[in-house]
């Protein structure tokens, strides 16, 4: 797992390497005529890819849609949700806009064995949706099934589902399941182009980053009489470590993905510092509101990291790579090279939310086993470690993160109490 090489001419080979990889699945599954399905047992002797959609919140009803969208053969069979309230709400939305979304009532699944239930019901694809908490377990049980796999990012809230998550992609590719992650840049064509040129050299030796995810506050639910502790962290999940990892892990995870695939390696060590300036109240949980961190890479590059959830501030979503003869600026729909080998994306960009389902299904049609459970892992792994290091104020090493012991679990997956850990304190939380 260790990123690190001595010689830089290696790295550049590398990222050269792999950037072509990216590049040629993207535009080459993209491109796949589609084919018998024959040739995959998973869906062998029918027109249809059925799936089953576990995590029913608008991102998941939205990535179904996106499925649909991506392929006709595509048919939503089954949904599973903790709450009936969201299933009920997902299962209205997609049957009231897509004909190939009938999905009957012994098909709806609820409560925290929602998952298994779906997956015991025959489905040929999945989509994970849920908190990042449940990430890890749920995709280690959708391989066990046998089920091809779209994952949204993170893939995991802690060390130790990373773990989980690797082990499993290697048994999918046993398998030769395909897996999908929901790290949408690796599937957006103006950073697909911008990567190819990267790779072949147009901005030099990358010797810096700098990425950010800065923005205002994001949704949040009042919280009701009747709801226990476990209801009311679940349906604000996004304010909870344990279920969402933190916004550093849960949003700027994407930022973190891009400077991982240009670099083409994971980080080696960081140092980080953030806190709770603004959302210091109860009901905000206990996640921070900003964090900046400095990971090093191979090869002494420096990466600058910043998030943050704060209104009234200046905003930010983009990635800016500095390289030995020029730098590359990027963001959602745009892709800039600047320097000697200067370049702007101009083409037509589809929507890469559409884009990354309609790769995985050409994958599974042409078995072609496309899987994306190791690179999405490093890049979640690589947004913990800079929350590890911001939780605690000490410098973080890949190989300390990657063998930490720390585990986010709840006691137990019951609707009862369940106490708020402390906000962490840099200086006096433990580093794991």
């Amino acid at each position: 797992m260790s990123g690190k090489r001595n010689d830089r001419d290696k790295r550049n080979v590398t990222r050269r390497e792999f950037v072509k990889a990216s590049a040629i699945t993207a535009g080459a599954l993209a491109a796949t005529s589609p084919l018998t399905f024959a040739q995959n047992a998973g869906v062998a002797g029918s027109d249809m890819i059925k799936v089953g959609l576990i995590g029913c919140g608008g991102r998941g009803t939205g990535a179904a849609f996106n499925a649909m969208e991506a392929s006709e053969r595509v048919h939503v069979v089954a949904l599973a949700d903790v709450f009936q309230d969201h299933l009920e709400k997902c299962r209205s939305n997609l049957q009231e806009h897509a004909e190939r979304a009938t999905i009957s009532d012994d098909r709806c699944y609820v409560g925290f064995d929602a998952f298994q239930k779906l997956l015991d019901s025959g489905v040929d694809m999945v989509i994970l949706a849920t908190p990042p908490h449940f990430r890890p377990l749920h995709f280690a049980a959708a391989v066990d099934a046998g089920c091809h796999v779209f994952m949204e990012k993170p893939v995991a809230v802690d060390p130790q589902g990373i773990r989980m998550v690797i082990e499993s992609g290697s048994m999918a590719e046993q398998k030769q399941l395909s897996v999908v992650a929901g790290t949408q840049r690796r599937h957006e064509l103006c950073y697909l182009e911008m990567m190819d040129r990267i790779g072949k050299g147009a901005i030099g030796n990358i010797v810096a980053g700098y990425c950010y995810w800065n923005m205002g506050f994001l949704w949040q639910k009042e919280r009701q009489p009747s709801w226990s502790d476990m209801e009311w962290q679940l349906r604000n999940w996004l304010y909870f470590t344990w279920l969402s990892g933190d916004h550093i892990v849960e949003q700027h995870v994407h930022n973190l993905d891009v400077c991982n695939w240009a670099i083409g390696s994971h980080p080696i060590k960081c140092m980080g510092m953030g806190g709770r300036e603004v959302r210091t109240d109860p009901v905000n949980g206990n996640i921070f509101d900003h964090h900046t961190i400095v990971y090093e890479y191979p090869d002494n590059v420096f990466v600058t990291s910043m998030c943050r959830q704060i209104a009234g501030c200046a905003n930010n979503v983009s990635e800016m790579l500095l390289g030995s003869e020029g730098r590359a600026l990027s963001s959602s729909g745009r892709a800039v090279i600047e320097g000697e080998n200067k370049w702007r994306f101009h083409e037509k960009n589809p929507n890469p939310y559409v884009q990354e389902h309609r790769d995985l299904i050409a994958s599974i049609e042409g078995g072609r086993y496309y899987n994306e459970a190791r690179q999405v892992a490093e890049s979640t792994m690589t947004a913990i470690m800079g929350r590890m290091s911001t939780y605690t104020g000490q410098e973080v090493t890949w190989e300390q993160a990657m063998n930490s012991e720390l585990v986010l679990d709840p006691p137990s997956y019951s609707f009862g109490e369940l106490p708020v850990r402390a906000v962490a304190v840099p200086g006096q939380t433990p580093l794991i």
